[in-house]
C-alpha cells in the first residue's frame, strides 16, 4: 500500500522533453530540490553524465528515453508508471533499456507499473501480469511470474506465453 502522499513518477510513450532546455534542466524542472550529488548519481546510472548539457535535439531516441526515465526517477517516486516506454525502439536498444530498467528498479526498490502490448517485454520485466480487456478496460486475468528475471529461460517464457494465450482465448472476438 502506498502512503497517501505518495510521489508518482511517469514515463510516457514519447519522452516529452522541452527542446529549449538541456538534459539537466529538463530533469531539474520536475525535481528542483534534487541535490547536485543526487542528479550526478542518476546521470551516471543512466549513462547521461556526458549528455547533461545537451539539448533534446542533440540526443538519440534511446538517450531521450533515458532522460525521460531520469526525470521520473529524480523525484524519488514511490510508484513509477511507464506507458510503452520502449515503443518505436529497435529490438537491441529496447532490450538494453529493459535490462537497465530492471536493474534500476531492483536497485532503487521502486514499485513499478509497466503498460505494454509487447508480451515478451511484459514477461521479461514483470513479477505479475494483468491482462486487460479492450475498452472499457477491465482485468481479465492476473498471472504471477514466480521465476526470477535472471532465471527466465526461453522455456519458462514460452510457458508463460501459453498461459497468456489460454487466458485470452475465451475473450477473443
Amino acid at each position: 500500500m502506498l502512503p497517501a502522499a505518495a510521489k508518482l513518477g511517469m514515463v510516457f510513450q514519447e519522452p516529452r522533453l522541452l527542446h529549449w532546455r538541456t538534459v539537466e534542466q529538463n530533469v531539474r524542472l520536475v525535481a528542483p530540490a534534487a541535490t547536485d550529488d543526487r542528479l550526478a548519481e542518476l546521470f551516471h546510472m543512466l549513462g547521461l553524465w556526458e549528455h547533461r548539457t545537451h539539448y533534446p535535439g542533440e540526443l538519440s531516441v534511446g538517450l531521450a528515453r533515458r532522460v525521460a526515465l531520469a526525470r521520473a526517477l529524480a523525484i524519488e517516486p514511490d510508484l513509477l508508471v511507464l506507458d510503452e516506454p520502449f515503443a518505436s525502439l529497435d529490438a537491441p536498444l529496447a532490450k538494453r533499456l529493459r535490462d537497465e530498467l530492471a536493474t534500476l528498479v531492483d536497485r532503487l526498490n521502486i514499485t513499478t507499473i509497466l503498460v505494454t502490448h509487447d508480451v515478451e517485454e511484459a514477461i521479461g520485466l514483470a513479477d505479475r501480469l494483468f491482462l486487460l480487456s479492450a475498452c472499457p478496460a477491465r482485468v481479465l486475468a492476473e498471472i504471477p511470474v514466480p521465476t526470477r528475471r535472471a532465471d527466465r529461460s526461453p522455456n519458462v517464457i514460452a510457458l508463460i506465453k501459453d498461459e497468456i494465450v489460454g487466458q485470452l482465448r475465451p475473450h477473443a472476438t
